[in-house]
């Protein structure tokens, strides 16, 4: 034991020790040149930029430089169609002549989605749901109690249901409910009314002005009165529903003095 211990303290296992290890340190170092001369380490050609470039220009720029390409489609509303919205690796990188470069680019075809099921929820809640769908939305009313209630959905002049497929993107049309439910109103008697004054008691009563006839020559807009009207009160018919139409015949003149 005292010989070993004696031994470790000589220049002989010292010079060994530093041997072994300037081995180990050759030993790898040579390694790691003949990789690097194997495989042209740091260098490479870099990647072009291609994001926003129309596709037909980008495959030409990645031929002309030996690069191959993959491409994937996407549908985005607000990219134009053809266009290159990713690519992988980013431009600047540093690769091998021909490396796969994987574009992104956006379609021109719109996907079909499935309508979903919004029928009796809320207008809010509806546009949330269906602008996560890619769906542009118009709005109409009808007479319901169900105040911005969706009471149907239409495209295209059409009613459509839940499930429907339908291009992603598409304007489509919620059927609200106005609030007025289908109250009824009395019918207004407007007959030897001013025309201002009878579209006045319309609005205030929840109607509608429908269609204007009008008798004779009119040369001063001011004085126009009401000589019939569609549909008027009978004893048949006292009330109509929130909303009906009510169509005039006007000509020219005064409202009769004493009239109501």
């Amino acid at each position: 034991m005292n010989k070993f211990g004696a031994y470790l303290k000589t220049t002989a296992f010292r010079n060994t020790i530093l041997l072994a290890i300037g081995a180990v340190i050759a030993v790898v170092l040579i390694a790691f040149f003949s990789l690097s001369f194997y495989t042209n380490h740091g260098e490479g050609i870099p990647v072009p930029q291609l994001k926003g470039l129309p596709a037909n220009k980008a495959f030409d720029i990645l031929k002309d430089q030996g690069f191959e390409y993959h491409v994937d489609s996407v549908y985005q509303l607000d990219k134009a169609p053809g266009s290159i919205i990713e690519q992988d690796p980013d431009a600047g990188t540093l690769v091998k002549q021909n490396r796969i470069i994987y574009l992104t680019m956006v379609s021109g075809l719109a996907p079909n989605i499935s309508l979903p099921d919004v029928e009796q929820t809320q207008y809010i809640s509806a546009v949330a749901t269906l602008k996560n769908f890619g769906l542009k939305i118009d709005t109409t009313y009808r007479s319901d109690i169900a105040r911005d209630m969706v009471l149907e959905i239409q495209f295209g002049g059409q009613v459509i249901k839940p499930g429907t497929k339908i291009p992603k993107g598409s304007t489509i049309t919620l059927v609200l409910g106005d609030g007025a439910g289908a109250s009824e109103v009395e019918i207004p008697d407007l007959v030897n009314q001013d025309l201002d004054a009878a579209k006045f008691v319309l609005h205030n009563s929840g109607l509608i002005l429908g269609e204007i006839q009008y008798r004779g020559a009119i040369t001063d807009s001011n004085n126009v009165i009401v000589v019939a009207q569609s549909p008027m009160k009978t004893d048949s018919a006292i009330k109509v529903s929130n909303g009906t139409r009510i169509n005039l015949i006007v000509t020219q003149g005064k409202k009769s003095d004493g009239a109501n």
